[in-house]
This record gives structure tokens, sequence and C-alpha cells, in this order.
């Protein structure tokens, strides 16, 4: 079907010259009545006429109203043309009133219609344009009655500015083959109510009831912010009504049906939560780091990044970004930089394992807070090496440590995990003696050394959520290791607010862990991920099982089952309390003898060693690892 011709502005012009001439005459008659006085002033009418033919066109080009496509005016175009009426009639009036200075016009001359005039030019230059609109939409309803066969009832969830343009843009393109059916809204103000002549039929609960008596082969979620919760909601309903739904992204590519993994919405990660994100005091994170010197390792890092970027909010004196990689500190630098551009930024490049170079830059910065996030973290990948995981996760966070005494740093908030907890792995268990040297500092010198621990962090480099999403854009399958795992899990910013609400609360020696709700299936999230994508699981997208891995368990735990824990100032963040293995000179012995076996590549040696000294691991009870339970 052809589009409707569209009316060309040169046609306008000369509706408005008509109007123009209509308008000034109009304007006589009302205010003096048709008789011997109309009579009298015509000629002072139409030198009026003249005067508004010259001007007001003028006027009106200048201000764009000959170059608008008015088939889609908007009350943007309406109070245009309000402005334009005022200005032409202004510059009317000034001539009209130089005309009478000069004895052009007698004084007598009706001053009151100059206002007439500019009342009648208003409706009629808007009236004139919002005609244009109507032609144009009535020929667009003409053709979407033409091909209503083809047509798909779609529900609308969400009756916000978005839902609107969604509904505007379904009835202004036939060719998209959409009919919007109804509305879903939580808000009461909205329910039983018509928007653009589509109703509010229920709430978000109503929805399937909805689809049915909508008879809708589809549902949109209009709300491009919509929580996690939302949105698992409208694919469950769904999922059970067979139909198909979309998340909105940009109102072209929804609408137009151009949907895949590259177009859709990047998922939210906070969407795969299965609990509302985690809360931050300010004022404890404030009263913190405001006005300190900060440093903050593996600053690289997802978590280091995210990190920088919190801190950098609070305005430190200075923030120091320590990492061992070039590329990835340069790459922070520069968009913190543009960020942040009054906050003093110092990168360096080092290794929290050269204790040398780690002295040398506590005695230059002499910070005051410190965010140890330096850590080597994959499970498979550490059981392959396990020397350097030593060396790294344990002697580098005695390294840093050493040096924040030295120096007097006040506060540090080591970076752990949950896998620290009775470790089956090997950067499990580095992590829980990276927690105890932590611990073993605070009460020596008595100072606010923490540790926090996390659940898996959901977007961060190397996290499952980036594999799951490249397994789908090359259209799967999605690889998982066991069909009964489960993780407690976090978003970036959620693990980064619980660092930072740390560094607040610690004393000294505390292991602190957030309240993350219950374990998450692996296999949930990742049909969770893959519906958020567009793709049906099993379906479009297959799921595959590929054997537990090296170090891995079913389940993580938070803390060593039977310790206690305790409530602390912040709702979402408890207190491990639990007992110390190793302390004082037997833990200094043992961290020597580490140090020792790691030098000499003996890994069997280091992980009896770690085994000896951490209390319910599992270590060694796993087979021995082959390279391709890496990937």
């Amino acid at each position: 079907m052809k589009p409707t011709q569209p009316i060309r502005n040169r046609f306008l012009l000369a509706g408005d010259l008509l109007l123009i001439v209509t308008s000034v005459l109009a304007s006589f008659a009302l205010r003096l009545d048709l008789g011997p006085t109309f009579v009298y002033f015509m000629p002072q009418a139409w030198l009026m006429v003249a005067l508004a033919l010259l001007v007001k066109p003028t006027v009106y080009y200048f201000f764009g109203l000959y170059r608008r496509y008015w088939a889609y005016a908007s009350v943007r175009e309406l109070r245009l043309i309000a402005v334009a009426t005022v200005a032409a009639e202004v510059v009317v009036a000034l001539m009209l009133m130089l005309a009478i200075v000069t004895s052009l016009l007698p004084a007598t001359f009706p001053r009151s219609v100059i206002f007439i005039d500019w009342l009648f030019s208003l409706f009629s230059v808007g009236g004139l344009r919002l005609t244009v609109r109507l032609i144009a939409e009535a020929g667009q309803v003409s053709q979407k009655s033409d091909g209503r066969g083809g047509m798909r009832r779609v529900v609308i969830v969400g009756a916000g500015d978005a839902g609107v343009l969604v509904v505007r843009e379904m009835q202004r393109n036939p060719q998209l083959h959409m009919v919007p059916a109804a509305f879903v809204d939580d808000d009461p103000e909205k329910l039983r109510k018509d928007i653009h002549g589509v109703r509010v039929a229920g709430t978000l609960r109503d929805l399937s009831t909805v689809i049915d008596r909508a008879r809708a082969r589809e549902v949109v979620i209009a709300i491009p912010s919509a929580p996690g919760e939302v949105v698992r909601i409208v694919t469950q309903i769904c999922r059970r009504k067979g139909i198909p739904f979309r998340t909105m992204p940009g109102i072209y590519e929804l609408i137009g049906g151009k949907v895949n993994v590259s177009r859709l919405r990047d998922v939210d990660i906070s969407d795969l939560l299965r609990r509302q994100p985690a809360r931050i005091d300010d004022e404890v994170v404030g009263r913190t780091l405001t006005g300190k010197r900060v440093l903050v390792t593996g600053a690289g890092g997802s978590i280091g990044l995210e990190l920088c970027r919190q801190v950098a909010r609070w305005m430190p004196a200075q923030l120091i970004l320590l990492g061992h990689g070039e590329n990835s500190i340069f790459e922070a630098l520069l968009e913190l930089g543009e960020n942040f551009p009054e906050l003093p930024m110092l990168p360096v490049v080092a290794d929290v394992r050269d204790a040398e170079r780690i002295t040398q830059v506590f005695e230059q910065f002499k910070p005051e807070v410190i965010f140890h996030a330096a850590a080597y973290k994959h499970v498979p990948l550490m059981e392959l090496n396990v020397a350097e995981a030593v060396t790294n996760n344990v002697l580098g966070t005695r390294r840093l440590v050493e040096a924040a005494l030295a120096s007097g740093t006040s506060r540090l908030v080591l970076i752990s995990t949950d896998k620290a907890v009775q470790p089956a792995s090997i950067m499990g268990a580095t992590k829980a003696m990276a927690e105890l040297i932590v611990r073993d500092a605070a009460q020596r010198a008595r100072l606010p050394y923490v540790s926090v621990r996390f659940g898996n962090v959901l977007g961060s480099r190397g996290s499952i959520v980036p594999l799951f999403k490249r397994q789908i854009a090359r259209g799967g399958p999605v690889t998982i290791t066991h069909p009964e795992m489960k993780r407690y899990f976090m978003t970036i910013p959620e693990a980064v607010h619980l660092v930072l609400q740390a560094a607040g609360l610690g004393s000294g020696g505390e292991v602190f862990v957030l309240r993350m709700g219950e374990q998450v299936p692996i296999v949930d999230l990742a049909e969770d991920l893959i519906r958020l994508s567009g793709f049906e699981p099993g379906k479009e997208i297959e799921v595959q099982f590929t054997g537990i891995r090296p170090g891995e368990k079913l389940e993580e735990a938070l803390w060593d089952e039977g310790m206690q824990y305790a409530t602390t100032t912040h709702p979402d963040v408890v207190r491990v309390e639990d007992t110390q293995p190793l302390a004082n000179e037997a833990l200094a012995s043992t961290l020597a003898e580490m140090e020792r076996l790691a030098r000499a590549g003996d890994a069997p040696a280091l992980l009896a060693l770690l085994a000896a000294h951490l209390p319910g691991n599992q270590l060694g009870q796993a087979p021995p690892p082959e390279i391709t339970s890496v990937v």
C-alpha cells in the first residue's frame, strides 16, 4: 500500500495567505459589526491586510513553519506556532503604530483589532496544520483497515511515556502489523482509563486475564527500566500462554520487529537477581572516604574499577590505582579522568608480590584507606597453577598488609569470597589464608582491617554471565557443569557497596557477609538470561551439561557450619563470629613454609599444608584437573 501523499508546504503558504486576509477582515468585522462603520474603516483594513501579507509569511518562514513535516506535528510544534504568531503580530502592530505616528493612518484606528487578529491567526495557522495531521492519520487508518487480516493484537505492559510512544507508533504504522489491544499498569490512577483509545485493562497481576480477554498474540514490556521481577512475571505468563514477548530497547528496533541478541536492550544484570539489591548507608561511607588518601589494588579489574568509580564519588584527597596490567590501569585512568576531572588520581603499575616495590609505593603515597581487590579468582585455572595462587593471593596479601602496618594505614578491606568457607579449591583456600592474615594484623595492631565475602559477581570479567551471553549470541549451546549447581549472586555495584560499607563498619578483624537471599540454581540463571535475550531455552537455545570441574562444589556457604553471625547497623550486612585457627607465631611460621614451598613449585606439599591448617576443607577430594576442564 502506497503511503498517503504529503501536503506540500507551498500549499500551506497559499492557505496562510488566504487565512491572513480572512483574519484581518474578520477582526474588523468582529470589532465594528457589519455596517456603515465597517465600510468607513475598510481602507485601513486593506492597509493592515497588505502589511500582514508582507510581514506574517516572512516571520512564519524564519520560525520554520514551512520546513516542518506537519503529519507528525506535536505539542512542540504548537508552541512554535504560538510564538511565531505572537512575533508576527508584534511586528504588524509596530508598523501600524508607525503608520499612525506618520499620519498614514488616522488616530482613530481601532487598536483592539490587532489582538483579535492575533487570536484568529493563532487558530487559523494552527488549525490548518492540525488539519494536515488529521488527513495524514485518516489515510493511515484507511490503510490499516485494508490490511487488518494480518494484524497481531498486542498487550502493552506499562502505560507511561514509553508505553504511549509504543501505542502511537503502532497506530501510525500499519505495516508493522501490530494493533494495541490493552495496557496493564499498576498505577491505580490509570486503571480503567483510555489512553489514545487503548484501555488500561488491569494491573500486572491481571496480565494473564487481560491477554485472554484481548485475544492478544504478543506482549510488549514498555518499561525500559523494568526490574527483574516484572520481566520474570511477564516471561512466565507468556511461556504458559505460548505467545512471544519483547522488552523495549529503542522504539524503532522494538516495533519494527528487528529483535535479536544484538538489538535487544542489554539484559540488566539486576534482572537476574532474585531479590532486591542491597542498600548503602551514605553517611558511614562518606565519613570513611571523604578527604582521605585511598588506594585500590587490582584497580583495572571489574571489582577494582567499580570500587574506584564509587570511591571517586566521595571526593577522596587522592585515589591511587594499583594494578599489574598496564593496559587495564590506563583504561581505568582514562574513564575516571573523564568523569572526575578534578580528582587527583595516581596510576601505579606494580605486583603485590614484590615486597620492595610495594614498600616504596606506601612510603611515597602513605594511603589511609586500602581496598585490596588484586587476586587470582578462576577456580579451575588455579587448580593447575597452585604456586601462583599461593604467591599472589596469600603472600601478596601478606606483603600488602605488612606495608600498610608500617606506613600507618588506618583502614584496610580485603575482598574475599564465599569459596573461602570450607574450601574445596586452591583459590578458596588461598582466600581463606588471606582472611587469616588480615585478621591477625587487625588484632595485633588494633586497627579496623576487615574482610568482605562475596558470592559470585554477575557481569564481572570472566564470570558466567558474559560467557553465557557470548554463547547465546553464537546461537548456543549454553554450557553448565551440573544441573544441581547453585550459587549466591550479586551485582558489581552491589558488591562494591558492601565493600564501602564494611570499610566504615569494621573495628578490627571482622569478616563481613552480605545477605544475598537464597542460592540460585545456575540452570535457572541461564534460562532467565536466554529468555531475557528473546529466546526460548531448550528450543531456540540449547542447554548442555558438561560435568563438574575440579575444585567446584555443588553449593557454597557464607560461613562455616556451626558458626554464629551477628547483625550490624546495616540491615544487609552481617558479621561472622568464628575462631581463628592460626595467629601470631603459628601463622608466621606457616606462611614462611608456604613461601618456601611456593618458590620450589611443590604443589602437593602446598595442598597438604593448606589442608592441615584450614578446618573443614575439602581440598584434594576432586579428581586431578584436566586442561579441558578450564573452558
